[in-house]
Order: structure tokens, then C-alpha cells, then sequence
């Protein structure tokens, strides 16, 4: 069973399973959005006692915080129990492209170079990974939901807004990584 496991999944699989939550999800009426749970903390917490956006019955939302819960498990059982440890396999193209940005490839899924301790002690990389956390943060609140949100129970709700942060990020990730990427590395 492990070893079933274990294998690559097709991509197909996934899809199949983010259309039976999706369906479950509208039937019960909800709707799915990770960066949701930022805002349902804060309320937990007392923020709405303050500020009028976190003042809401947060107790509605405990089906999404296990939801968030559950895959944060899920990542770190398939990550220390279930994973592949033969590195991942890129083309040699993406590989020459990081390789251009002076990115090392370790056949890690985050590059070492940007995502460790190490990394850390770099003003430059602390400096990018702040400021791309700060963008992401106030993106998705401005926008009113995250990628995950809008891509997927956005679309499936046909909801035109949804649509234009859609648009709106596959736009910023190409020029980001075309026109940004090559200057900032």
C-alpha cells in the first residue's frame, strides 16, 4: 500500500478531487478560500473587538480552519512518510533558466539558495522574500481572496470578479517572471 502510494499520482486524480470537494462544498453552500482563515484567527483571537472586518461569528468558519489544518498535516505526512527521496527531476531548460538567475538547482522542491537558514542570513533574499510575502498579504486581501480562492471556488461559482483576479495573476506571474525576475536576480 505504502508503495502505491508513494508512486506519482496522475495529474488528473487531483482534478477529480478538487471537483468532488467543489461540488460538496456548494452544496452545503460554502465557499473555499485559504487565506479566509487569516481573518477567521484574528477574529478567534479578539481583533473584532477593534476592527469591524474581523467582527463576525468566526464559529461558522471551523469546517475551513480544519480544512487549512488538514492539509498543513497532510503536507508534513506526505513529505516525511510518503515521499520519493530521488530528487526532483526538471529539464534542462528550467534548470539553465535558474541556472541564468543564479539559482542553484538541488533537486530540492524549494531552491536552498532562497528557502534555508543559510539563505536567510542574505539581506538580499530576506529582503525579496519579505517584501514578496507583504505583496502576496495585501494582494489578496485587496483582491478578496487568494489564488486558491478565486481559481477554484471562484471559477466554479462563475463569479466575474474571480475571473478578473485570475486573469490579473497569471498576468503579474508572466511579467514577474520574464520582465522582474531577470532584475531583481
Amino acid at each position: 500500500m505504502i508503495d502505491f502510494l508513494k508512486q506519482p499520482w496522475p495529474w488528473y486524480f487531483s482534478g477529480t478531487m478538487i471537483v468532488f470537494i467543489m461540488l460538496i462544498l456548494l452544496f452545503f453552500g460554502k465557499s473555499f478560500g485559504f487565506s479566509s482563515n487569516l481573518r477567521t484567527m484574528c477574529s478567534m483571537a479578539g481583533a473584532g473587538k477593534k476592527v469591524k472586518f474581523f467582527d463576525f461569528r468566526w464559529k461558522d468558519q471551523i469546517w475551513n480552519l480544519m480544512f487549512l489544518l488538514g492539509s498543513i498535516l497532510g503536507g508534513f505526512i506526505a513529505t516525511n512518510y510518503l515521499s520519493n527521496p530521488e530528487p526532483l527531476k526538471l529539464s534542462a531548460a528550467t534548470v539553465a533558466d535558474l541556472k541564468n538567475l543564479d539559482i542553484d538547482f538541488d533537486g530540492g522542491l524549494n531552491p536552498g539558495s532562497l528557502f534555508s537558514l543559510e539563505a536567510m542570513k542574505d539581506l538580499k533574499t530576506l529582503s525579496i522574500l519579505l517584501i514578496g510575502g507583504l505583496l502576496v498579504g495585501f494582494g489578496s486581501r485587496y483582491s478578496g481572496g487568494c489564488t486558491s480562492g478565486h481559481a477554484i471556488s471562484g471559477l466554479s461559482n462563475l463569479q466575474l470578479p474571480s475571473l478578473i483576479a485570475v486573469v490579473g495573476f497569471f498576468l503579474g506571474g508572466l511579467i514577474m517572471a520574464f520582465l522582474i525576475m531577470p532584475l531583481i536576480f
